[in-house]
């Protein structure tokens, strides 16, 4: 059971929900610790009083802000947790707005939201049938870790869901970014058409959205663990540079039929729609069956960093 991080309520209008906020998403990377070369000791980092030049405990550590370089402000936990700020102890609901209309570069981190007792649950289901049959989602505000930041809540398996999101300003300007001006022709955009029905599939699973830098590094150590030689790391393959654009976009489309087990043949290349009429529905590519390969497992403990 994922352990709770945060306690406190939804605010919907006049109505309140008491919840309890836990991980949605778990983080399975392997790591490492840092060791000292000649003899494998530990490297650890103490924390050293700058005045005193000694290490200091815990409980001896507190946090302040900076005023000047001689002027230190202390701040507790109990000031943050008594901030005059109703988002302090709530996740405040401001606005309902369609999903579509946010930018998905705004969304962050995602946390499960859980009623917190048996009375929680009725404005709690309240809440998720709501959102799910307005085909809405939620803009809500809430304060944690030192500062206030957006929130959206949305429903996932009849379970509500609130992912952090950035403030506007925190969203960098790509004007600087674009390209220097290009023309594209119609052929080149049914081909990229063409590959994107080719490249498209249901759901995002089996073996090709596997995270396979994980599993090379599980080898690594398994190798190493037996005394046996590496895995040999595949020869990259050399950026091809493209001259014809066309070409390209048919050889791709070819790569990934064949990929997927079709038959290769010339690019199904698709008209583009006509101004004023209705677009007909693509079908999505049905997706080869792939066989599923099961990567052997680390045994043991796997590795922490400091």
């Amino acid at each position: 059971m994922p352990r709770t991080i945060w306690s406190g309520a939804i605010s919907f209008g006049l109505v309140t929900v008491p919840i309890n906020v836990v991980g949605a998403t778990e983080d399975h990377s392997i790591r490492f610790h840092q060791y000292h070369l000649a003899d494998q000791g530990r490297i650890r980092y103490r924390k050293i009083c700058e005045l005193e030049d000694r290490e200091v405990s815990q409980d001896e550590i507190g946090k302040g802000y900076e005023l000047t370089k001689t002027q230190v402000i202390p701040i507790t936990d109990e000031d943050l947790s008594n901030l005059p700020l109703p988002t302090a102890r709530a996740i405040e609901i401001d606005a309902f707005v369609p999903l579509g209309s946010i930018d998905p570069l705004k969304i962050a981190e995602g946390y499960y939201l859980q009623p917190s007792s048996q009375v929680a649950a009725k404005p709690y289901k309240l809440l998720v049938q709501a959102l799910g049959r307005s085909a809405k989602v939620a803009v809500a505000k809430y304060a944690w870790s030192g500062r206030e930041r957006l929130g959206l809540l949305r429903v996932r398996d009849d379970v509500l869901v609130l992912h952090a999101m950035r403030w506007p300003d925190e969203i960098r300007d790509p004007t600087e970014l674009l390209p220097p001006p290009t023309e594209v022709t119609e052929d080149e955009i049914k081909g990229a058409l063409a590959l994107m029905d080719t490249m498209t599939t249901e759901s995002l699973e089996g073996p090709e959205f596997q995270d396979r830098y994980t599993e090379a590094i599980a080898q690594i150590i398994e190798a190493k663990r037996e005394e046996k030689p590496l895995p040999e790391a595949p020869a990259p393959e050399a950026p091809a540079q493209v001259l014809d654009l066309m070409a390209a976009l048919n050889a791709s489309v070819e790569k990934a039929k064949a990929t997927r087990g079709e038959g290769a043949g010339p690019a199904e290349v698709h008209e583009l729609p006509k101004p004023k009429k209705a677009a007909a529905k693509k079908q999505p590519a049905k997706k080869a069956a792939a066989k599923k390969t099961t990567a052997k497992r680390m045994s043991g403990r796997r590795p922490r960093s400091a």
